[in-house]
């Protein structure tokens, strides 16, 4: 075993070397990317080779105390990263061997240098060259020049350089046009568009170098995600209602349509349809809702014979989602994307069409918004959140650690590649989401404008009012992320209170002494419920179970933390020590988001993501009654409690309106011009039932982006 204090800074074992010096990893003389992180821990464990480095003297030596970051998950994902590096297994390790709950081991032999790169083939061969030289002369120097003017004469002309990538807008109509897909020649694309006057989904077809576009569907309901059969004859889409998914198929020139599947609607989320065709032109595969259950699976479904379904998927989790399903240019595999909740984080998997175990590529559990393979089958392409916003990647089909494409930057979403690999499309969006408040009137016809009062050029939404009304604490990207951040109650002086740099981060709820907040976020792939002080500091996590735990609010005396969790099988409200430990079940038949009275007495809360109305239990137990049954946009984050009554959202009439507890009566207080904040909408209620905080986005586009002379 070498002395680590005299470690040269060369370290070779097998073929791979590690230049401790310029942090850098070869296998047999050529690069590998190794994030900082997972070389870090990689040159300590060459340092001590032979040695156990325990998980301790990991953390001490590597993880900074000053900012939180999830220790046990980074360690984890820096082992994953360099035994794919190096093509190691944990099962069968050749490099690093795992000792349960103790650390790690370097375990290979190591051929330490004094700093002098690996000899290339060529310096291995000077040798047997200088011998050859020195035996055959003249004659061999004769050789050389006669081949030297010969070549001159006969060798090729020199490759034109490739045609630079170029990338021009394939639509530009007013609205969102999304779900870009290529027809097998790669010269049109069908996409789904929701009109001039962005009210209703349908399918288009459009030429490459033509401008208008030939419209296939004009059903009232939103058509999405167009899928080209191979031979270009026709295109399957999904058509979405609030009670029905449904799949059919439309000639790609225009004409009748035809059903092939219905299913039932679990979701309003109608950009997670994509589904796609089998290059043998025999099956659909699609998501599917899951019977009794808030979550999807993958299943096939046979063209000539729609009766014909099966999974090809089955999450372990009963809140797992699963989308963005495409398969392979063989036919033999279909990468998609899970998620193991809502508002958890989302991978890559590869599953063979045959069924089996899926193969996991990606472990960011980084937001993704799309993907598509390479045509050669050796790359995933993708759009995710990775580093802060939306951009285009590829990751090995094989594996390995995923590369960010030279195009695509900035918001695109929904890559996809021609079937020659020479044209790629994709989603270009752009918007601004901010927080308004409005004055509630305090006579009929006496509104006041409302104010845009928390407003960057990033996401802003989840706001609520601390309990004095001083202050508001509310979810922002305006740092290239989700994290949390509080203002003054006029919106200035604004505060970042996480610095979570990546993972999902959201819902805050004041503690009713204003001096912590609760939120939730998605560090490890799965929602857990954190508490943080409200001047700053050290995110405290409350739960760690392996269910998603979120949507968290306060008990009025301060004691104990409500929140949703699956952790049953079934979406539930729990509620825990506010200080930790253990939690209790609270609903019995469903329950989401939660808030207590403020005379404490009695629970109000939502049933979930589709699940429409407003229910009530008694804190201390009892029958649960509905309160409200109106059709509300995502009933977890659109209404505000007060001692008079609540104020939510209704979706259907597209205002804010107001139940009165001592009436029963639901009135309309505002019609905001602008819609909600999508999924992530928020509306908040100031004590005195005053003023109305209200997310709406202020300006969204979306529009088809063409790349030309497309390299991977």
């Amino acid at each position: 075993m070498p002395d680590p204090t005299t470690l040269p800074h060369l370290v070779r074992f097998g073929i791979y070397e590690v230049n401790l010096r310029a942090g850098e990893l070869r296998r047999d003389g050529a690069k590998i990317k190794l994030q900082e992180q997972p070389f870090k821990v990689l040159a300590m464990l060459l340092e001590r080779s032979g040695e156990i480095v325990t998980r301790e003297e990991l953390e001490k030596a590597l993880w900074s105390t000053d900012t939180f970051v999830d220790f046990e998950h980074g360690l984890n994902k820096a082992i994953n990263k360099i035994r794919e590096a190096l093509d190691d297994s944990a099962d069968n390790p050749r490099f690093v061997e795992t000792l349960a709950r103790r650390g790690y081991r370097f375990i290979a032999p190591l051929d330490v240098g004094a700093g002098l790169a690996l000899p290339t083939r060529a310096q291995q061969a000077a040798p047997l060259q200088r011998r050859w030289a020195a035996a055959l002369g003249t004659t061999a120097l004769v050789l050389v020049i006669v081949g030297a003017i010969g070549y001159r004469h006969v060798r090729p002309a020199p490759k034109a350089p490739a045609p630079p990538m170029r990338v021009v807008p394939f639509t530009s109509f007013p609205g969102h046009e999304v779900d870009a897909r290529f027809s097998p020649d790669g010269n049109q694309i069908a996409f789904a568009w929701d009109g001039e006057k962005e009210d209703n989904w349908d399918i288009y077809v459009k030429m490459i170098g033509e401008e208008k576009p030939l419209r296939l569907t004009t059903n009232p309901a939103a058509d999405q995600a167009p899928a080209w059969s191979p031979d270009g004859r026709y295109i399957a889409f999904r058509r979405h209602t609030e009670a029905e998914d449904a799949i059919f198929l439309v000639p790609a020139l225009g004409g009748p349509e035809r059903k092939l599947h219905s299913g039932k609607s679990v979701t309003p989320f109608s950009s997670l349809l994509p589904l796609d065709w089998s290059p043998d032109g025999k099956y659909l595969v699609y998501r599917e809702a899951r019977p009794g259950q808030l979550s999807w699976n993958l299943s096939l479904l046979a063209i000539e014979n729609p009766e014909d379904r099966r999974a090809l998927t089955s999450p372990s989790g009963p809140n797992a989602m699963e989308y963005f399903p495409r398969f392979s240019p063989d036919g033999l595999n279909v990468a998609f994307v899970r998620a193991s909740g809502p508002g958890s984080g989302d991978n890559i998997y590869v599953v063979g069409t045959a069924g089996g175990e899926p193969r996991r590529l990606t472990f960011d559990d980084a937001g993704i918004d799309g993907l598509d393979w390479t045509p050669d089958g050796a790359y995933v392409v993708f759009s995710s959140n990775r580093q802060g916003t939306y951009r285009l990647w590829k990751v090995r089909a094989s594996g390995g650690e995923p590369e960010p494409l030279a195009v695509g930057q900035g918001g695109a979403s929904g890559p996809s590649l021609s079937r020659d690999g020479r044209r790629l499309a994709y989603t270009q969006s752009s918007g601004d989401t901010n927080i308004w408040r409005y004055e509630v009137p305090r006579a009929p016809g006496r509104s006041t404008p409302p104010t845009k009062l928390i407003a960057s050029t990033q996401w802003d939404g989840g706001q609520q009012f601390s309990p004095d009304g001083r202050r508001i604490v509310f979810t922002s990207t305006r740092s290239g992320s989700y994290e949390i951040w509080v203002c003054d109650r006029d919106g200035s002086n604004p505060r970042q209170l996480t610095f979570f740099g990546g993972p999902d981060t959201g819902t805050p709820r004041w503690s009713p002494d204003g001096r912590q907040i609760v939120f939730d976020s998605t560090p490890q792939g799965h929602n857990g419920i954190f508490v943080v002080s409200a001047e700053g500091g050290r995110p405290r996590r409350l739960t760690t179970e392996s269910s998603n735990d979120c949507v968290a609010s306060w008990s009025r005396d301060g004691r104990w933390i409500y929140f949703a969790s699956d952790r049953t099988g079934a979406w539930q409200v729990w509620r825990m020590p506010a200080e930790g430990g253990r939690a209790v079940q609270v609903t019995k038949q469903g329950g989401f988001a939660a808030f207590e009275s403020l005379d404490g007495k009695t629970l109000y809360y939502a049933k979930g993501h589709s699940v429409p109305g407003l229910w009530k239990v008694p804190v201390e137990g009892g029958e649960e009654t509905q309160v409200l049954a109106q059709p509300a946009a995502h009933w977890w984050r659109c209404w505000g409690l007060t001692a008079e009554g609540i104020y939510f959202h209704d979706a259907s009439a597209k205002a804010i309106e107001f139940f009165r507890f001592a009436t029963h009566k639901v009135t309309q207080i505002v019609k905001p011009d602008k819609p909600p904040g999508g999924a992530r909408m928020g509306l908040a209620a100031s004590s005195d039932g005053r003023w109305i905080l209200f997310t709406q986005v202020d300006q969204e586009d979306a529009d088809i982006m063409l790349v030309e002379n497309f390299r991977w």
